[in-house]
């Protein structure tokens, strides 16, 4: 596999409800890129993929939304939810 560019993506599971069918659980980590979902749930890693390239390429969240928001996975009734940090 090519090598991938950018700065470093974690990902922390930060919370859970009900039982994840791919296993993760709180506190969990992930290394992401654009060409690794680290292990993350494909349904998760869907949903994250767009801030996860976005972090990777020195993107920024802008300053009058606040703070980079956590992210759920689509099972509401199962949802765990991820923080997404850039490690500079």
């Amino acid at each position: 596999m090519a090598k991938d560019f950018g700065y470093k993506v974690t990902g922390t599971v930060t919370n859970k409800k009900g039982v994840c069918a791919f296993g993760h659980k709180v506190g969990q980590k992930f290394e992401l890129s654009g060409r690794n979902t680290g292990g993350l749930c494909g349904y998760l890693y869907h949903n994250v993929f767009p801030f996860i390239l976005m972090l990777q390429f020195g993107g920024k969240w802008p300053e009058e939304k606040g703070e980079l928001p956590e992210f759920e996975c689509p099972d509401i009734a199962n949802a765990v939810r991820i923080r997404l940090r850039r490690e500079e």
